[in-house]
């Protein structure tokens, strides 16, 4: 008999909590910015820009892994030198990030980046120096972020306010952004960052309701992996759940490309970028029959690649286990070393425990046959939920 096959995404756009904040649109390099595109995932190199073939390598790793746009740190004249050749040879928009020195603004827009990003609050003499930069920045179509953080803001904005509150944050960057818009230049995307996450969204809600500019979404040193990755999914949700958010990147103390994962994850979570292997599977309790840590990590590995919206369930027990597999494009509800497998709520089979994950593999490969999928187009990384 032959099952039909219907995968984990619906037919119709899948359901979003809350439409875009309309902005204005740019493009970073080849990159749509704005209401009109989709959210875009950045990070940053971790290499010296001036170590190109490090750099270009490290950009690459992050491109396979799913980034948009890359920024890359420029703080000697040797890493200026760098940008033409990773500007040019770089898969993705390469955006130069640029403190203290306002000459490397000018260097970075010379070498053909995508984009700049400054942070006024720590570049000497910056604003006697707006219309040289939007002059440039204009005459090259080259946008700028304004880039506010926590830690870097302009002195007499904390004179004022004593510390970074978010009207001190908001505050600095609509004055700068005003500093461009007086001499013409409005591809402006900002950023308001803190480490609090709790700061962080109402300077953006504040942000969002004053301006139309696209917003780049960051906790800044939001710290190690699990934390940062907690603080970073809990400040973005808030704000895209409203609607709020253009580009998005999460700061973590780990490898660049575990930042890609994880803001990736964030977006399909909220259905803001299409979803791609999803695993469900059971927490374990008293009931199972099966090791469920062990073979949903088994699983999870052994589909590690898929790029095409596909649900997995791996149920321990016979309680929730067949309802949960039969929700999924394909299952399994393990038991007494056995374990059923189902195909779009159908089972087809059940086969010896030490069967079970190489039986998933087939029946996902044959979906990806179907689907007239090479093998080359199954790269990435899986996504696992865990059902109570």
């Amino acid at each position: 008999m032959t099952i039909p096959i219907g995968l984990g995404m619906p037919e119709a756009p899948p359901p979003v909590l809350a439409p875009r904040r309309r902005t204005r649109q740019f493009m970073v390099g080849s990159v749509g910015v704005g209401s009109d595109h989709p959210i875009s995932v950045q990070s940053m190199t971790n290499t010296k820009t001036h170590d190109i073939n490090a750099t270009l390598q490290q950009i690459a790793q992050l491109t396979a892994t799913g980034c948009d746009m890359v920024r890359v740190a420029c703080p000697k004249p040797v890493d200026a030198e760098a940008l033409p050749i990773i500007a040019k040879k770089s898969p993705i928009p390469v955006i130069a990030d640029i403190h203290f020195q306002p000459k490397y603004i000018f260097a970075a827009i010379d070498a053909g980046c995508a984009a700049v990003r400054v942070n006024p609050g720590n570049i000497k003499e910056f604003d006697g120096r707006v219309k040289e930069v939007a002059l440039a920045a204009g005459s090259a179509g080259i946008p700028i972020r304004i880039g506010v953080n926590a830690g870097s803001l302009d002195k007499r904005i904390m004179e004022k306010y004593g510390k970074a509150t978010p009207e001190a944050l908001v505050e600095s960057a609509l004055w700068e952004a005003s500093l461009f818009e007086e001499h013409g230049f409005g591809d402006i995307k900002i950023s308001v960052k803190h480490h609090d996450p709790v700061i962080m969204v109402e300077a953006y809600r504040q942000l969002a309701a004053q301006c139309d500019y696209p917003l780049h979404l960051g906790v800044t040193e939001a710290g190690p992996m699990f934390q940062g990755t907690i603080k970073s999914s809990v400040a973005f949700s808030a704000l895209l759940a409203e609607g709020i958010g253009d580009t998005i990147r999460v700061s973590l103390s780990a490898p660049p490309e575990e930042e890609i994962k994880v803001g990736d994850m964030i977006l399909q979570s909220l259905n803001l970028r299409p979803r791609k292997l999803e695993i469900v599977s059971c927490p374990s309790c008293g009931r199972a029959q099966v090791d469920v840590y062990k073979l949903a990590e088994e699983v999870t590995a052994a589909l590690d690649g898929m790029e095409f919206p596909l649900r997995v369930a791996v149920m321990g027990c016979v309680v929730n286990g067949p309802g949960e597999a039969r929700d999924a494009d394909i299952g399994v509800a393990s038991g007494n070393g056995k374990g059923q497998i189902f195909v779009k709520g159908e089972v087809i089979k059940t086969v010896p425990e030490s069967q079970i994950v190489e039986t998933l593999i087939e029946e996902a490969m044959k979906i990806a046959e179907e689907l007239g999928l090479e093998e080359g187009s199954v790269s990435g990384s899986p996504e696992v939920k865990v059902t109570s």
